[in-house]
């Protein structure tokens, strides 16, 4: 589905990555792990467009993905949960969901994300709709920003930081909506840190130290390297 092979990216004269390469098969979830500055948003913003790699190859679906503006990204079915939310904070609840969705092709059971069926996984998005995205706290801007993703119908659905520095019960509810859309097959790219919770969602990880994939492989090769996971990555 999503094959990235020998990427380099820099920002001005800074090398970030030195050949990163990996893959996402359809309906897995797979992790890109590591510590703060190591290189994983980088890779996001690679894939997506927004910091163009200037060597290696990025294959989704059959198409090369470098050099491709990120609205064409976008639309080849690739959907971002940046690292930092970036909703419309001047939009309400609803206008948000609507303002980039598209039709897409639907899961593996051709079923498409509409607002009832995004409102039907996150209830209290309709409680709100018409909240500004300003008046919403982190964890709730969080929500919008995967269902907001979510009525793009994407492919493969990206989530840079799904968890960091929310609260307690909104890392549950997401962990809860990331089990779900694994369950209906969605494919998903996860960045995030919570190793326990991820050993149980995941398929397979990459570990990136310094902008080079230093270790991968399954969830059960992950649990029994835990310890060192756990020092490449800081918890």
């Amino acid at each position: 589905m999503l094959k990235v092979e020998a990427l380099e990216t820099r920002y001005g004269q800074s090398q970030v990555l030195f050949g990163i390469g990996f893959e996402v098969q359809r309906g897995e979830v797979v992790t890109l792990l590591g510590r703060n500055g190591m290189g994983k948003t980088t890779t996001v913003r690679s894939i997506m467009g927004m910091t163009p790699p200037f060597a290696g190859s990025i294959d989704f679906e059959g198409t090369a993905l470098r050099g491709l503006a990120p609205f064409r990204i976008a639309r080849l079915g690739l959907g971002l949960v940046p690292e930092g939310r970036q909703i419309f904070s001047d939009l309400t609840v609803m206008e948000n969901l609507t303002a980039t969705a598209a039709p897409g092709r639907g899961g593996k059971d051709g079923v498409r994300w509409t607002l009832a069926r995004v409102t039907e996984l996150f209830p209290w998005l309709a409680e709100r709709r018409n909240q500004l995205g300003m008046h919403l706290s982190g964890g709730e801007q969080q929500m919008l920003a995967i269902a907001r993703a979510l009525m793009t119908n994407p492919e493969l659905l990206i989530l840079d930081e799904a968890t960091e520095g929310l609260a307690p019960l909104i890392r549950q509810e997401i962990w809860r909506v990331l089990v779900h859309l694994k369950a209906a097959g969605q494919s998903i790219l996860l960045i995030d840190k919570n190793l326990r919770a991820l050993t149980r969602l995941a398929d397979r990880h990459y570990v990136i130290e310094r902008g080079r994939v230093r270790w991968s492989g399954t969830s059960a090769a992950l649990v029994a390297n835990y310890d060192d996971i756990r020092r490449y990555v800081g918890v």
